[in-house]
């Protein structure tokens, strides 16, 4: 008896170190809403270096919290230089609550729905099919008009979540479209391809995941930018009609594809807008993540002169409505809501949440020219400081509710406090 009591207890005992030891190898994260708001999968960014988990490979994170209920999370290579360097996690907080977090690693991803989505395929030539691409680089004659067919699907990357899509016109154009969505699950991947498998605009009618939605035309669509210099709209691209580009060259690359958050890159190399001397770079970093009816956009130049200002597009070609402007902590918020889907057939909330510390106002784009039919936020833009912003469509058959004004006034207001809301992370080593 007393020989089985003492391998029961030196069993338990062993039990007792190991649970100690694996307890000793989780990383501990605090992490406070420190805004008098509840948030709703408020989006985290922690660095890896933070962690002390740099040069990970062929690991997977396991985030959970006090109860042992995984917190679904994704590391990220933020920067695009081909290493991890942040993990990437969506939380719920109450006003004022503070929550407890264990990392650990494991040799296999946890199973998490998949909640964002960039589909981008090329076609070489007119002789081709249109393939997947991780990245591509666009040149001057390559404009669809000149070339006799269109290389890219969907007229270049489209991107989701589990609420909208969106799309940018890596065609030379620059400007931003809209996907409409009515179901949470991702698109279908051959949409923009017919079935034969070449590039063809299929996606103007509706299918049970939705549609485009939005007349772009000539204007800088949803979130699309570029430079105010004196009177003068200078457009990053071309339009339509135009026969050579005027960006030497344009490199897209997709740096992550879901399942939280996915992330491009844009490289705009010798930007030489007409009727001047000047010659800038561009870089953009296109982002999205679950849960809101919006994407996050980032720039930066250099070349400036000193005498420009960056301008960022909201299109207004099927509305003759007031532009709407809110302020909520941080942000200025600039607003539509009409019936402003194609032909005026659904409604649709648009909108721009931009940082206040460098918004310079609004004007209206003329109704000739490089840039029309657009609200252009009017932003102060220095060299080599790059300007964050998100753009909103909120359509009224992803949710009803937005046949109403009001409704999307109060959904825009909520979603910049809760982008506005602050957390402290605290990393325990």
């Amino acid at each position: 008896m007393n020989q089985t009591k003492q391998v029961l207890l030196f069993g338990m005992g062993a039990l007792l170190f190991s649970c100690q030891q694996n307890q000793e190898k989780l990383r501990q994260l605090s992490v406070e809403n420190l805004s008098n708001i509840d948030l709703t999968e408020k989006s985290i960014k922690v660095s890896l270096e933070e962690l002390g988990e740099e040069g990970l490979s062929n690991q997977f994170p396991r985030l959970s919290d006090e109860r042992g209920q995984i917190v679904p999370s994704q590391l990220i290579d933020n920067d695009g230089d081909g290493n991890l360097d942040e993990l990437f996690f969506l939380i719920d907080l109450k006003s004022g609550e503070k929550k407890q977090l264990g990392l650990d690693w494991a040799e296999s991803p946890a199973e998490i729905d998949q909640r964002t989505y960039v589909r981008f395929g090329v076609r070489p030539s007119v002789n081709d099919t249109v393939r997947p691409a991780k990245t591509d680089t666009f040149y001057p004659d390559m404009l669809p008009g000149v070339m006799g067919y269109q290389p890219y699907q969907t007229d270049g990357p489209s991107w989701e979540n589990d609420k909208v899509g969106f799309r940018h016109y890596l065609d030379g154009r620059n400007s931003k479209d809209v996907f409409g969505k009515k179901i949470k699950e991702m698109s279908p991947v051959n949409v923009g391809i017919n079935e034969e498998g070449v590039t063809e605009d299929n996606y103007h009618v509706m299918e049970d995941w939705g549609r485009d939605i939005l007349s772009v035309e000539k204007s800088l669509g949803l979130g699309g930018y570029s430079l105010k210099v004196g009177e003068d709209l200078l457009r990053l691209g071309v339009t339509q009609q135009d026969s050579l580009n005027n960006v030497s060259e344009t490199t897209f690359s997709v740096k992550e594809s879901g399942p939280l958050f996915s992330l491009m890159h844009y490289d705009y190399k010798d930007w030489k807008p007409e009727g001047t001397d000047r010659n800038y770079q561009v870089h953009e970093e296109t982002e999205i993540w679950p849960g809101m009816y919006a994407f996050k956009n980032t720039f930066t130049m250099t070349g400036l002169q000193g005498d420009e200002e960056a301008i960022i597009g909201l299109v207004n070609n099927q509305t003759d409505k007031e532009l709407g402007i809110l302020e909520v902590g941080d942000f200025v918020v600039l607003f539509t809501h009409d019936k402003q889907t194609y032909d005026k057939v659904w409604y649709m909330g648009l909108g721009l949440i931009l940082p206040k510390n460098v918004y310079l106002g609004w004007m209206e784009a003329p109704s000739t020219g490089q840039i029309t039919d657009t609200f252009l936020a009017r932003m102060k833009v220095e060299n080599n400081k790059p300007i964050s912003y998100y753009a909103v469509a909120s359509w009224e058959l992803s949710d009803s509710g937005f046949t109403e004004q009001g409704y999307f006034k109060e959904y825009i207001l909520g979603l910049a406090k809760q982008l506005d809301a602050k957390v402290k992370v605290e990393v325990q080593k």
